[in-house]
């Protein structure tokens, strides 16, 4: 009943925001006698505000379009390479016409980015990605938004999360020979348990896994949202927060944690905050300062898009990770896809490094949360191991903006480049006058396309296939 009244509600306040957002415009356009008034920018400031307030946020895109390879512009085509129910595996692929460049980029590690998937969308991981194609091959885990997936494709439980990332490993693995995983906040517990019951099997495993800012043992300096968890029963949390979704979406019908009230949730933790920035918002719309908008603009757009969780997954997340810890107390039995129960040993991990980050101020994820993966995969040779505490950070500080960039980033290049095996020896290329005018050849390429044999009346031009 909630999630309907919420629909309802949503439903007749969008054309009031369509007309605030129409307002704004017109007391600000040149053309309009009005924007000559005294309080044109105030007014237009308020309807604007009015308008952010009261429009529906939709999913972002990650808008990363090139990146720069050392100083060299790489240009980059998003494609979904695996499609499954609850899940796009995206590849962000690189092309490049500059033959050095190319030659740098198709030896570079190839890493599996997972995504939390706890409330926000994979785009919260924006500036991650983009930092990080400037040395890897990179793909990321996008979960859909659970009332989007029609009933007829089933429910999603914490064994399925951990199901797809051993197939997306090992997708990885059979396309490059071998591949980095890196999962930030929630996925570190099913990624740790997907590489440990691949190491119990004999399957081949991540060259290294970086965990970062995740509740690997939650019972380590609690923060409000382990104590939520915790003070609440499993009872509490089914009755108060799991809705069905309305007949206007595609999957009418599915339990789920509804994504607005995971977004009432995120306001509520720090409110003073986040109604200072809203009026400084005004207030720099009423100076003219765009560019402060601007930031507040592509923040919000971000952080008010919210999805919603398939109900059984949730659930099962806050039992197992946040009240029972059945990770680190070795209880966790993981259903296969064949039906068959498993119990998770990352004890049984040896071939894969481990590195583990966390920041100093996070309170998300509290101190020593992430380093317990250490204790837990004790078949770990210490000279594979590395924990890394970043000073001043938060949660979101460890994985974008500049302490991501310029602290945590060149640690993780460096751990990952420590485990990548060198390439194998490729006999020199053969180059020939047509290397100036090489068409675009993604990272993937075998050999530079200025190696191709020029077609007949073509000698100044040859073409190679990515």
């Amino acid at each position: 009943m909630l999630y309907n009244l919420y629909e309802t509600q949503r439903s007749l306040m969008e054309p009031f925001a369509e007309m605030a957002q129409t307002a704004a415009k017109f007391l600000t356009n040149p053309a309009s006698p009005f924007s000559q008034t005294v309080y044109a920018q105030r007014l237009s400031a308020g309807y604007d505000l009015l308008y952010r307030l009261g429009k529906d946020y939709e999913k972002p895109e990650f808008n990363i379009r090139s990146v720069d390879v050392d100083g060299v512009p790489v240009a980059i085509d998003e494609r979904v390479v695996l499609d499954k129910p609850f899940c796009e595996l995206r590849r962000f692929k690189r092309f490049s016409d500059d033959l050095a460049t190319l030659t740098k980029t198709k030896d570079q590690p190839v890493v599996l980015v997972v995504a939390p998937l706890s409330g926000h969308y994979a785009t919260l991981l924006r500036d991650t990605v983009r930092t990080l194609l400037q040395g890897h091959k990179v793909y990321v885990t996008d979960w859909k938004n659970a009332r989007l997936v029609p009933l007829a494709d089933g429910a999603f439980h914490l064994d399925d999360y951990v199901n797809y990332v051993q197939d997306f490993i090992r997708h990885l693995n059979e396309l490059h020979g071998n591949c980095h995983v890196m999962s930030v906040c929630q996925p570190t517990v099913p990624v740790l348990a997907a590489v440990s019951l691949m190491a119990s099997r004999g399957e081949q495993t991540p060259l290294s896994m970086v965990m970062m800012g995740g509740p690997i043992d939650a019972r380590k300096s609690p923060t409000a949202v382990n104590n939520l968890a915790t003070q609440r029963s499993f009872e509490w949390f089914e009755n108060n927060v799991i809705y069905r979704v309305p007949d206007n979406f595609p999957g009418a019908g599915r339990r789920v944690y509804p994504g607005f009230l995971q977004h009432t949730g995120f306001v509520a933790m720090n409110p003073d905050r986040h109604a200072k920035s809203h009026w400084d918002y005004f207030k720099d719309l009423v100076k003219g300062d765009d560019a402060s908008a601007e930031v507040h603009r592509k923040f919000y757009d971000e952080y008010n898009a919210v999805l919603d969780m398939d109900a059984d997954y949730y659930l099962e997340t806050i039992k197992t990770v946040f009240q029972d810890y059945s990770l680190v107390h070795g209880t966790w039995d993981v259903r296969s896809p064949e039906g068959t129960p498993e119990r998770v040993r990352p004890q049984d991990i040896t071939g894969t490094a481990l590195m583990t980050v966390e920041g100093e101020l996070d309170d998300i994820s509290g101190s020593g949360q992430t380093q317990a993966a250490h204790e837990l995969c004790s078949g770990i040779a210490d000279t594979d191991r590395m924990h890394y505490e970043v000073k001043g950070a938060g949660h979101y500080g460890i994985f974008s903006g500049r302490r991501w960039r310029d602290l945590v980033y060149p640690q993780v290049r460096k751990f990952f480049l420590a485990h990548q095996p060198a390439p194998a020896a490729k006999p020199a290329p053969a180059h020939s006058g047509a290397a100036s005018a090489v068409m675009a050849v993604s990272e993937d390429a075998a050999q530079p396309a200025a190696t191709a044999a020029p077609a007949p009346r073509q000698r100044r031009r040859s073409t190679r296939k990515a």
